[in-house]
């Protein structure tokens, strides 16, 4: 049997295609808008070229064979967002920019390309440099009634407490000495003009690095010629007054007094390691770590001094919280380093964390290290968990500001009130762009292991300008979507509350590119009047890479080829013979160009 309707009867199917195609449609357009808004799943990378302002860490030169440059360490600060660095002691020894090294021989004064080298790796990636200038010279200030005629620094083989007769830890205390020291500097700042810009004098010279034990007096001499030397040398160079091991205002303002040259020191610098040698969470340095002292009084106490400019930037250029101390291990370090960075980034201080990767033939053996030393193990210069928590740290906070019109309440915490007495800390801080970025973590004792009570909190948070709420972990980098209380725009219920740092932002917050990581390990062998090439590639997405080569004596670099994405090796049959030639190699991807490799140099 056949029916026919006619045009009549289809109408109906037609509307209900035309809806189902609407429908559709509208769907679409709105996974499209919230697509543009999606946050990622995990905190992206922000590199250190991609910084303008952020946090620091502390690291030794590369030496052989314990710290070899062509190993997957020293380009990783520029894949984790590292910003600033502070250079110039190898673990608690000298390092090639300490007086022992640069003259070895009265008056003759040098510092090896190498050397050069590594500099030139720091400035050329976005990372700012502070250098300390240190310590004694036997040839000028040992004890002893017979000075050598000519020393040879001794790596890694001495530390503090070193009272031996040509120790480096005697300091200049004669007007002869200390205008040996001044000659030291000098050279130095005049050498390294234009690529660093701070010098600090001393490291913990309240201690005994300087020996036989920290005298304010004998630094404040020593610091009144030091500001003079720094000055004359390169007006636009800046003094950092040493980083003092201890915040004693009465050892600071004795050093002061003896100088008088507040009014010529541009950056105030002290460490905090609270409860050294056992674990203590890194507020407590403002809560009785320091018994009657904290920093926050020590920072008082500079800005009111006659002289000082009340500006004075102030670093805290050593902080760590060390896996293998007493009641600690990976996973508190992970959590304190955040926590440590934002609450001195929120009282207005910048935070080096001590140490990028130990030199194991110092006295610390692999204890500090972001990432561990060489000790001819399966781990060597792997990772520890602290990295990436530094690395979200950097990504997230640097280039923001604390902003103190974000307001921040919490409702009450009756678990961490009955068990824990830590208090709730929060933040706001506001990034260039004028987007908001809360941070907030319970200030309490971390216990190893990873435990914490499964706490939570209602959070509102005025002024933020914050739409889309998200939560990330800081420490894990993973981030997952929030809402508002139904009829609110500032709100959120159940979020949860940790001892490690969370944070709320915008989804659209994470507005920077991805660039590659760097290229590590480049190593550069000549051969049959060619240069070979090898490196090694991390991650992924790379779409090229670029090969550059310069003369060895500090010319100009030139792009000399640029290969494929996969590409781990080059012959350079363009150079010409008779001279040695530096090589450098950095990763392309659709956003840009990775941080450089190492430089490798070879002789033809």
């Amino acid at each position: 049997m056949r029916i026919s309707c006619g045009h009549s009867c289809l109408r109906p199917i037609f509307h209900i295609l035309a809806a189902v195609a609407l429908c559709l449609t509208l769907q679409m357009v709105l996974s499209a808008a919230e697509g543009q808004r999606r946050a990622p799943d995990h905190i992206p990378p922000k590199r250190s070229s991609q910084i303008r302002d952020g946090f620091g860490i502390n690291s030794d030169l590369p030496r052989d064979p314990y710290l070899p440059w062509n190993r997957w360490w020293w380009t990783r600060m520029f894949d984790t967002g590292v910003k600033w660095i502070r250079i110039g002691q190898y673990e608690n020894s000298s390092e090639p920019t300490s007086w022992d090294w640069v003259e070895q021989k009265r008056g003759v004064y040098s510092i090896s390309p190498q050397v050069d080298d590594y500099v030139d790796s720091l400035v050329e990636n976005g990372v700012n440099i502070q250098v300390q200038l240190l310590y004694g010279n036997p040839l000028y200030t040992s004890p002893a009634g017979k000075k050598p005629d000519q020393i040879a620094p001794e790596p890694g083989s001495f530390h503090n407490e070193d009272r031996s007769l040509y120790s480096i830890f005697w300091p200049p205390r004669t007007p002869e000495q200390i205008e040996a020291f001044s000659k030291y500097v000098h050279w130095v700042v005049d050498h390294f003009r234009g690529r660093i810009h701070y010098y600090a004098l001393w490291n913990e010279q309240d201690i005994s690095y300087w020996n036989p034990w920290g005298n304010p007096e004998e630094y404040g001499r020593l610091l009144k010629a030091f500001v003079l030397a720094v000055h004359e040398t390169d007006p636009k160079a800046k003094v950092i007054y040493g980083g003092q091991a201890d915040p004693s205002r009465e050892f600071t303002r004795r050093a002061l007094d003896t100088c008088q040259c507040a009014s010529g020191i541009d950056v105030y610098a002290y460490h905090t390691y609270p409860g050294y040698g056992r674990n203590l969470n890194p507020e407590s340095m403002d809560s009785g770590a320091y018994g009657a002292e904290s920093p926050a009084k020590l920072r008082a106490f500079v800005r009111s001094y006659p002289g000082i400019r009340k500006d004075i930037p102030f670093w805290d250029d050593e902080f760590n919280s060390i896996p293998s101390w007493k009641g600690s291990d990976e996973s508190v370090q992970a959590k304190y380093i955040p926590r440590c960075l934002l609450y001195n980034w929120a009282a207005g201080v910048k935070t080096f964390v001590w140490l990028l990767t130990a030199g194991v033939d110092g006295n610390e053996y692999d204890n500090f290290g972001l990432i561990h030393g060489l000790r001819y193990l399966p781990d060597d210069f792997t990772a520890r968990p602290v990295l990436s928590a530094y690395q979200n740290t950097n990504a997230l906070f640097s280039d923001t500001k604390f902003d103190a019109g974000i307001q921040i309440q919490s409702s009450d915490i009756p678990a961490l009130r009955r068990q824990a007495r830590a208090p709730f800390l929060a933040y706001g801080f506001r990034a260039a762009s004028g987007k908001a970025i809360i941070a907030y973590w319970i200030a309490a004792h971390s216990n190893p292991g990873n435990v914490f009570p499964r706490l939570a909190t209602t959070l509102a948070l005025k002024n933020s300008g914050i739409e889309h709420p998200v939560l990330i972990d800081v420490v894990s980098g993973d981030i997952s979507p929030l809402k508002w209380i139904k009829g609110t725009t500032d709100t959120i219920e159940d979020v949860p509350v940790r001892d490690s740092v969370l944070a709320v932002a915008d989804e659209s917050y994470f507005d920077w590119d991805v660039l590659p990581e760097s290229p590590s390990s480049l190593n550069a062998q000549a051969s049959g009047g060619s240069v070979v090439l090898s490196w090694e590639l991390h991650g992924g997405g790379i779409t090229g890479v670029a090969v550059e080569r310069r003369p060895a004596h500090r010319g100009t670099w030139e792009r000399v080829t640029k290969l494929s994405g996969d590409a781990n090796s080059y012959r350079d049959s363009s150079a010409a013979a008779g001279q040695t030639l530096c090589y450098r190699v950095r990763a392309l991807n659709e956003a840009g160009e990775s941080a450089y490799s190492n430089i490798a140099r070879a002789a033809l």
